[in-house]
Order: C-alpha cells, then sequence, then structure tokens
C-alpha cells in the first residue's frame, strides 16, 4: 500500500482531520483533535505509526517481525510502525480501524456525542 491509499483510508473516517504539528513531512491523522495515525512523508520504505491493545501489539509484532515493529519515536507500548508495502492492504485497514476505534473510545463522552452528530 502506497502512502496516498493510506491517506485516504484515514480521511475517509468520520471526524477525522490532517495537519504537520511536529514538522512539514510528518502527516498526522487525528479525530476529533486526537492522534490515532502519523506517516513519516519522506520515510523509506513506507510507513506508518497506529495506535495499538498493548497485547495485540505483541501479537502483531511477532506475527509480523521486522514489518510490524515497536513505535518510531512513540510510546513502545501503545504504537506500532507499520511497513505499508510488506502489509496484506486488509491488515493494514483493520489496524486502522483498530487505532481509530481506540482513539474513540478514549474521547469524553461530549467528543464522541459531537463525533456521532457529525453528518
Amino acid at each position: 500500500m502506497n502512502v496516498e491509499i493510506f491517506r485516504e483510508m484515514c480521511l475517509s473516517k468520520k471526524g477525522v482531520t490532517e495537519e504537520f504539528p511536529f514538522d512539514a513531512d510528518t502527516l498526522v491523522f487525528k479525530v476529533m483533535g486526537k492522534m490515532f495515525a502519523l506517516v513519516p512523508l519522506e520515510r523509506l520504505p513506507a510507513q506508518c505509526n497506529l495506535k495499538c491493545d498493548p497485547e495485540k501489539s505483541e501479537e502483531l509484532r511477532e506475527t509480523f517481525d521486522g514489518v510490524i515493529i515497536p513505535g518510531y519515536h512513540m510510546s513502545k507500548k501503545h504504537w506500532n510502525t507499520l511497513f505499508l508495502e510488506q502489509l496484506p492492504p486488509q491488515l493494514i485497514k483493520d489496524l486502522v480501524d483498530h487505532s481509530y476505534e481506540l482513539v474513540v473510545s478514549g474521547l469524553t463522552k461530549k467528543l464522541q456525542q459531537e463525533l456521532k452528530d457529525l453528518d
């Protein structure tokens, strides 16, 4: 999967925005202001960081050794770095969904309601 397809996948989710809060090369995707994915645009091979349940992170890292690794410059417990071109697109989609849902579940009730109210 290339970065543009990944970007479209993230932006298709409800309440998602994109921005460059860290530098001009790291694209960050947020839901209701909370980060759930980021992509270093200049890094090759193409990669992304996604939030993940700690137990699931360990399983993924064992199953996809060297292709899913602890999050680069992130909390190693809660974030993974994925090498996009070396993983099945459906797995990436599932992990984007998982990251998004983790962040949404941690939002305040008020923000969750605002998200539900979006068209």
